[in-house]
């Protein structure tokens, strides 16, 4: 089986697809090789649709032979994070409450994709609810980063992540709540963008805190985001919080020039206490952006101080409200950790909420200001890289810390706002991921793509891929 077909990225394939140079089932079965070699290591999938995802494949190649070609998504394999609702499908939500859960419709995102023809290749691993960073799942496995075994994925849209780096699918989708789709990428040097709020649906998403959750893709390349993300996006009258905007062609600002775009840095807070070689990854991109003509300025926040407290005050008690009845009825139905993060949430009062509110409205007003200054703001996604399964604790310049506490640090304020964020793998320190984050004013992710493109087209990863990929296989 030709593996290479599994290695390529949406866009790749997609011309040899449509110029019927190769079919959909050819990359179907290389995309199932792939799963069918790395998963019992990875803990990627929870279950995955070999046959009808083949039988799919078959369909698509005689719609093309047939002139009926749909799209750059027509034929393509695409995995699908385990609290997405597919109809039919049995969607777990990571947790063993909703281990028997069976939606009877498609998520929006879902329909929209099955309709341009992507084809879904399974249910990916995830932290349980959605509730974590590590996608150390107590029911359905422990999923593996796949440049260290040994290593965490991130989560919580861990199995996601660890599929697409490790080409057991050409792209996925993940969902975010307080950095589930960044840190993965980041750990595992992948894309991902974190859509403006009301950009894509929610419709047929699990939620895990209904103000702070967005959905979006996960892939290999910019320019694989960029198609994802026009096929996902836009208004759905099943999903309120949508807009109405229309969504602009993504992919028409990659490669665009970057010279005289105003770039703005954020020393204070989304720098602060960066592994020095993580920093010094995302300081050398920032002087190749200066070199190809964009103007780096330093930007100041005022109420970034107080946005961990907003952030937690806001997750924890809207997810404790939706669990709240499960919790008291049958609490030793959830994982430890799980448990113990909505029971903190019982202790949040109306006050602390309300306040919590209050901030979020002035940190989003404090990016208003800023954005008016600035095309972009960018800095580390992470702190550091991925960390050892089996502990919350991570070593940061010398000093152990713990994972829950400084994983997000860079990541809350953006989520908290609802404002666009992308990250980009910007090389490797020990051999681990890096990536570079970049943020941008609500609906303007078409800067996002363009300061993204050039940033990939510096090939910082020089083409390297998880050794565990290679060494597998041969």
């Amino acid at each position: 089986m030709n593996k290479e077909l599994a290695e390529k990225s949406i866009a790749e394939l997609a011309t040899r697809i449509e110029n019927k140079e190769i079919s959909p089932v050819d990359v179907m079965q290389a995309t199932f090789a792939q799963i069918e070699a790395k998963n019992p290591y990875l803990c990627a999938y929870v279950d995955t649709f070999d046959t009808e995802a083949k039988a799919l494949a078959i369909h698509a190649e005689k719609e093309i032979l047939q002139g009926n070609y749909r799209g750059k998504l027509h034929g393509i394999p695409i995995g699908v994070k385990d609290n997405l609702y597919m109809k039919g499908k049995n969607i777990r939500v990571g947790s063993k409450i909703h281990q028997d859960f069976i939606p009877s419709y498609d998520a929006t995102v879902i329909q929209k994709l099955r309709d341009q023809g992507a084809i879904f290749t399974g249910l990916l691993n995830m932290h349980e609810y959605a509730y974590g960073f590590t996608t150390t799942n107590p029911y359905y496995g422990t999923c593996r980063n796949p440049w260290d075994l040994e290593r965490i994925p991130g989560g919580s849209s861990g199995g996601s992540a660890a599929a697409v780096a490790a080409d057991m699918t050409i792209a996925a989708l993940g969902s975010e709540t307080g950095g589930s789709l960044r840190a993965p990428a980041s750990f595992n040097g992948i894309v991902s963008i974190k859509p403006t709020y009301g950009r894509v649906s929610k419709h047929g998403c699990f939620p895990f805190a209904w103000s702070l959750d967005h959905v979006g893709p996960m892939t290999k390349t910019v320019e694989d985001a960029a198609i994802l993300l026009q096929a996902m996006a836009g208004h759905d009258p099943l999903d309120t919080t949508t807009a109405s905007l229309p969504v602009p062609d993504y992919s028409s600002y990659l490669h665009k020039d970057v010279a005289d775009m105003v770039i703005g840095i954020n020393e204070e807070y989304l720098f602060a206490n960066a592994d020095e070689q993580v920093e010094k990854s995302v300081r050398h991109v920032i002087h190749e952006l200066e070199k190809l003509g964009a103007k780096i300025v330093p930007v100041q926040f005022k109420t970034f101080e107080n946005a961990l407290f907003a952030f937690m005050m806001t997750m924890a008690a809207e997810a404790t409200a939706l669990h709240h009845e499960n919790l008291v009825k049958r609490p030793e139905d959830y994982g430890i950790e799980v448990r113990t993060e909505l029971m903190f949430g019982e202790l949040i009062s109306a006050v602390d909420y309300l306040q919590a509110q209050q901030i979020r409205r002035t940190i989003r007003d404090e990016f208003e200001e800023v954005f008016q200054e600035v095309d972009v703001i960018v800095g580390p996604t992470l702190p550091f890289t991925a960390g050892y399964i089996g502990t919350d604790t991570v070593m940061l310049n010398g000093e152990e810390v713990k994972l829950p506490e400084h994983v997000s640090r860079f990541i809350r304020p953006t989520t908290l706002t609802g404002i666009p964020a992308m990250s980009v793998p910007c090389g490797l320190v020990n051999g681990l991921p890096v990536g570079i984050q970049i943020l941008a004013g609500p609906f303007m992710e078409k800067k996002i793509f363009q300061v993204a493109s050039t940033i990939e087209a510096l090939q910082l990863m020089r083409g390297l891929k998880p050794t565990f990929n290679s060494s597998l296989t041969e």
